[in-house]
């Protein structure tokens, strides 16, 4: 909508910029042609009294009693040529000047249009370039959509307190709580681990141009035991555990799959408190957004 505003107003610039010079241009060349009749005329008066003077000086070659008169007659010609010499060069001078502007303005005219056009032109391919872009993150958003719906509906009725499904500034997130999938403290998986992480699985073998992070995520309560050194330890090993079970067991392309650990450090809630830190023991898988995609658009966006 701010684009199309845009467009209307550079329009209506272009058009109001048009009339405008229009107007100049004509009443400049209006004054340019009462100027070059004003001295044609008074070149036509500068040689009636050019003739004048000739007629006068004559005379006064044939008539010496009348010199006085006849003397009298040739300055006030005289004069009068000079001062019409005064106007033709002022009336000179400003032909010039208007006929300087009368080229200004057709120069700056076109130049001027030329621009704006191809301004409009360059807001018109990139007004079309953001609709398809539009166009493309309103798909990407209604497929993200389709999946958190498909993965909501494979996973069916369990609590959301134990599994939740999202979607944030683009990215779709699985969190399962860590009592769904693993033995507490340990990365060792629950009989109801490959069940949940089954359905996960289907959906995702339906989506193969899907590719995604497992990430494993732990409280802020250290451990250590023989096995394991800490809470990144802890959370890498748990991520790896997710990771085997869904290319083993359900098959999924190891290629499409990151494992991570994060250990303490990205907690949902405050770890003061028990329910705090049971939200916070989680595996969360992340499905990535295909940015090549977009990548391609913007390969191809107008300059």
């Amino acid at each position: 909508m701010r684009t199309n505003r845009f467009i209307l107003a550079v329009a209506s610039s272009v058009l109001l910029f048009s009339c405008v010079s229009t107007k100049k241009f004509k009443e400049s060349e209006a004054k340019y042609t009462q100027l070059s009749g004003a001295y044609l005329e008074m070149q036509g008066k500068y040689r009636e009294l050019q003739d004048q003077i000739k007629d006068l000086e004559n005379q006064l070659a044939r008539s010496k009693g009348q010199n006085s008169e006849l003397n009298t007659r040739k300055q006030a010609l005289e004069a009068q040529i000079e001062d019409l010499n005064k106007q033709i060069e002022f009336l000179k001078q400003n032909n010039t000047t208007v006929l300087s502007q009368l080229k200004d303005l057709s120069v700056v005219t076109g130049a001027q249009a030329e621009s704006i056009k191809k301004s409009l032109e360059n807001i018109g391919a990139k007004d079309i370039y953001i609709r398809d872009l539009q166009g493309s993150i309103a798909r990407k958003d209604s497929l993200n959509m389709a999946l958190v719906m498909n993965l909501k509906g494979a996973i069916g009725n369990l609590n959301d307190e134990d599994i939740n499904i999202k979607v944030d500034k683009g990215v779709v997130y699985v969190d399962i709580s860590d009592k769904l999938l693993f033995k507490s403290a340990s990365y060792e998986v629950t009989d109801r681990a490959k069940e949940v992480l089954g359905k996960v699985a289907k959906v995702l073998n339906g989506q193969p141009e899907i590719e995604f992070i497992v990430e494993g995520h732990t409280d802020s309560l250290p451990i250590k035991t023989s096995v394991i050194q800490d809470n990144w330890d802890l959370s890498v090993r748990r991520a790896t555990t997710v990771v085997r079970i869904l290319q083993e067991t359900y098959g999924i392309d190891p290629k499409r799959m990151t494992a991570a650990g994060r250990s303490q450090y990205i907690p949902l809630k405050d770890n003061a408190t028990i329910e705090g830190r049971a939200a916070n023991r989680r595996t969360r898988i992340v499905i990535q957004p295909m940015l090549d995609q977009f990548f391609k658009l913007l390969e191809t966006k107008p300059q």
